[in-house]
């Protein structure tokens, strides 16, 4: 399985507006969509998560779940997305199916080291600036430090940017060996740009990453 170059992160005030955005994401082109519901009940999760699958397998958008892998399985998500302070890839991994996908997220080259060794399929690194859409914010990293990372990791697993990315940044990021990126505020404030990135990411002089899963 590729993992698509760009990744819409759900964002809303309440988990119906999630939804909602989740949906005109998919209309706007989005090839793969996160949901990421903080501080609610799995209970009521697991009715999101289902509302998510069925709108995501209407327009066969993968769709990523944060944090709960015990969901995405239940209602056969792409895969789950683990924070840092989310359970651990190993435990994840016997609990989902094997076509199942795993991200993580990373904020400096030690956390990609680490995620590399528990194989997960993808890492999200950031923050890239500084954004709102996250609490205890890590460092910023800029394109300096994407590009240093990448260049001492030397790994054949996605890289994916993730933190105030606008339409401006993705040429640079590009540059830096980075695979796609992760994007919340600026296509939940307007969906068209869903577009835009798309077509940034997909014009890059950069090889066509492919990437096979074991």
């Amino acid at each position: 399985m590729l993992i698509p170059k760009l990744h819409y992160i759900s964002q809303g005030k309440s988990p119906k507006e999630h939804i909602e955005n989740i949906q005109k994401a998919c209309t706007s082109g989005a090839e793969l969509v996160q949901l990421r519901l903080k501080n609610i009940s799995e209970k009521k999760l697991l009715k999101f998560a289902e509302e998510a699958r069925e709108i995501t397998a209407h327009f066969q958008t993968r769709l990523i779940i944060n944090d709960h892998y015990k969901i995405a399985k239940e209602v056969k998500a792409d895969g789950v997305h683990l924070g840092k302070t989310d359970s651990c890839p190993t435990i994840a991994r016997p609990n989902l199916y094997s076509w199942q996908i795993i991200g993580g997220t990373a904020n400096t080259l030690h956390d990609c080291e680490t995620l590399i060794s528990k194989e997960v399929d993808y890492i999200g690194l950031g923050p890239f600036r500084y954004t709102i859409t996250k609490d205890n914010l890590s460092p910023v990293l800029g394109i300096s430090g994407y590009t240093s990372i990448i260049e001492a990791l030397k790994t054949k697993t996605p890289i994916i940017g993730i933190g105030g990315i606008t339409t401006e940044d993705v040429t640079d990021i590009l540059k830096t060996g980075i695979s796609g990126i992760a994007v919340s505020g600026e296509i939940t404030r307007n969906f068209n740009t869903i577009r835009t990135f798309n077509e940034l990411l997909n014009a890059s002089s950069t090889k066509e990453q492919r990437h096979t899963f074991k």
